[in-house]
């Protein structure tokens, strides 16, 4: 079975959307064979269990995480993807067992999970804890790292919808990085080898995200844990998932990290990626932050008939309510045109609620309170 039919056919059940916790990969877990070997490797500030699967027997040792940010949590659903088809008899999948040792945490903080925040129960930003390890969860993948001893590390993340692919008009609906080990981002043969990986999985997402791949920005922070394990001698992969047209659930999103986690196995498998070049990862083009999520381009205002069109710019802000994600619109930019770009441009007109609206006290305003959408709704919108 090639890569199309598995990512296809191999989706997990047990999670589905933006909120994703421990609990919701418990049946996966009971679905898994004898070949997986499921740990408890911390616990949490809370007291939730860190858990990892480990499975394969070959020599080389990957390891890979998620969830370091609760709110990030579409690889999530990739890796149970991922394990999802490793408990198949697929002879992909097999091979995989037999060449690598996986182990994957993932969900690294199931508190920030449970809450739906970017930090840890302490507000601790896990990602810049790689130094001083204050934290348990930020001890807990120390710990696996140095006993793990992986070959090759990934660190997967999502992205907000505001990155573009460089220049383009199109999303950074996924995003690499090989980061820097140093001050002066040189290229050692450690980073060397996680940006020709890179680059395999950029020629194979390009065939079904053309121009839709994005590079993160390589500034150096030994407190971030990509650049410690880099430091390290350890080739590390930083993914970011992040926004398909119209897919706030990120679900395609999903399907591509995966297609990408399958590419890049089976090139460290192959070893066809040591002839390939730092300019060929280098032309990826750097995220530009210049997208906003709607811009609604005929609001006028309800109390005068001057005919005055104002351009108001809105971005989602993820809600987490009775455990179901909302997206609450907010105006984040008025009348402002010079580098931006919307995910959506509405052209109806819409009224303002307020008179004579100072433009400078509706930034950051709920959308729906200032402005009457007529027969529109958020849900309409997400959906265009």
């Amino acid at each position: 079975m090639n890569i199309d039919k598995i990512c296809a056919v191999y989706k997990s059940p047990w999670v589905y959307g933006r909120y994703v916790v421990s609990e919701d990969l418990e049946g996966l877990y009971k679905e898994l064979s004898v070949d997986f070997k499921l740990e408890t490797q911390g616990i949490s500030v809370e007291g939730r269990a860190i858990k990892s699967v480990q499975v394969g027997r070959g020599s080389t040792r990957v390891l890979m995480w998620s969830q370091m940010h609760g709110n990030e949590s579409t690889t999530t659903k990739a890796v149970a993807d991922l394990l999802c088809f490793l408990n198949s008899n697929e002879a992909m999948a097999q091979s995989f067992k037999s060449q690598f040792t996986l182990l994957i945490i993932p969900i690294l903080n199931p508190d920030g999970a449970e809450n739906y925040t970017r930090v840890n129960a302490n507000e601790v930003d896990l990602n810049r804890d790689s130094i001083n390890l204050s934290q348990p969860e930020s001890r807990c993948l120390r710990n696996v790292f140095d006993q793990f001893r992986p070959h090759y590390a990934f660190n997967l993340h999502d992205q907000r919808t505001i990155f573009a692919a460089g220049k383009t008009k199109n999303p950074a609906t996924i995003s690499f990085l090989a980061p820097s080990y140093n001050e002066a981002r040189e290229v050692n043969a450690c980073r060397l080898e996680a940006m020709q990986l890179i680059v395999t999985m950029n020629k194979e997402l390009q065939k079904y995200l053309p121009n839709s791949i994005g590079r993160f920005d390589d500034g150096f922070n030994l407190n971030c844990i990509g650049d410690y394990f880099q430091s390290r001698g350890v080739p590390t992969i930083l993914f970011e998932a992040g926004h398909f047209p119209r897919d706030y659930e990120r679900e395609v999103t999903r399907s591509e990290v995966f297609r990408a986690l399958l590419t890049i196995l089976t090139n460290i498998n192959s070893k066809d990626f040591k002839n390939i070049r730092i300019n060929d990862y280098l032309a990826i083009p750097e995220n530009e932050k210049s997208f906003r999520d709607v811009l609604f381009t005929n609001v006028q205002s309800i109390y005068t008939d001057s005919g005055k069109k104002d351009r108001v710019w809105v971005q989602y802000k993820e809600v987490l309510i009775d455990k179901i994600i909302n997206f609450a619109p907010t105006i984040v930019a008025i009348n402002i045109e010079e580098g931006l770009q919307a995910h959506l441009v509405v052209d109806v007109p819409v009224k303002w609620k307020v008179s004579e609206p100072d433009i400078n006290e509706l930034i950051d305003g709920n959308l729906l309170e200032l402005i009457d959408l007529g027969q529109l709704s958020v849900n309409e919108l997400l959906k265009k």
